[in-house]
């Protein structure tokens, strides 16, 4: 589903990206780990074309960008087009806040898509009940909790019908008893086979959710492999060094693995 060939990013002289390859199969669940200002950030914005490479090569599904010449930009259409495969989740929810729950999660198809309000209405009132949110529909972003308008965000990503999803740190900005709500929509999300990519510092549920993880650090894939044996038994000293500040290692990562998965 997702093919990333020789990826650069540079801000002025700060090289965020080097040369950085990845696959992502279909039904596949990425998670991408390591300290801030490694570029798991920068990458996943450049996976939704949100920041533009300066090279390489980006495949979704069977559109491809390349970014290998570096003397030409993607066209408006050609962004909207390849953006329409994906959806994004940010840490800070974006809601529009003059908007009920409902109505933010309206506003993509009927604005965009051209739904009708009928069917816009339909699909936004299942995703609010896939979300556990159906009695929020007329409830204004500012009522809501940080979980329940992360979870309001994830909806309204999936009102748009994506083939990818994309989790930039959904649940760093919550407070720790809201964090299980949200992550129990993406692994439910996972279940159904949705293929996702996504950065996060909750290492228990990568192991649990990811089937692969990719451990970054100054712009390049340090390690990758299977979710349970790389942050069980890494083999880089790096990625056991960063392990080691989550639940006292990987005895701990098990132990809250199974705390995460009963939530």
């Amino acid at each position: 589903m997702i093919e990333v060939i020789g990826l650069k990013k540079s801000f002025g002289s700060l090289t965020v990206l080097e040369s950085i390859s990845l696959t992502v199969p279909r039904g596949g669940v990425v998670a991408l780990i390591g300290p801030s200002g490694s570029g798991k950030s920068t990458l996943l914005r450049c996976l939704n074309l949100l920041t533009i490479p300066d090279s390489g090569i980006i495949r979704l599904d069977t559109q491809t960008m390349d970014f290998s010449k570096g003397d030409r930009l993607p066209r408006d259409r050609e962004l909207a087009a390849f953006r329409a495969k994906t959806g994004m989740v940010f840490q800070s929810f974006n809601l529009f806040p003059h908007m009920t729950a409902l109505e933010n999660i309206m506003e993509g198809p009927v604005t965009v898509r051209k739904a009708k309000q009928s069917d816009a209405r339909a699909l936004a009132l299942g995703l609010l009940a896939k979300v556990g949110l159906r009695d929020k529909a007329d409830v204004y972003p500012e009522k809501l909790s940080g979980g329940q308008k992360q979870r309001v965000a994830i909806a309204r990503a999936l009102a748009m019908q994506p083939q990818v999803m994309l989790f930039d740190e959904v649940t760093s900005a919550l407070d720790p008893e809201l964090v299980g709500e949200v992550l129990a929509v993406i692994r439910q999300l996972a279940a159904e086979g949705m293929t996702m990519v996504l950065v996060t510092h909750e290492m228990a549920f990568a192991r649990d959710v990811a089937d692969r993880v990719v451990f970054m650090r100054d712009g390049v894939v340090m390690e990758e492999g299977a979710a349970s044996q790389l942050i069980d038994n890494p083999t880089q000293q790096a990625t056991r060094t960063f392990l080691s500040h989550f639940h006292g290692g990987r005895e701990g990562a098990r132990e809250s693995s199974g705390r995460v998965g009963s939530s």
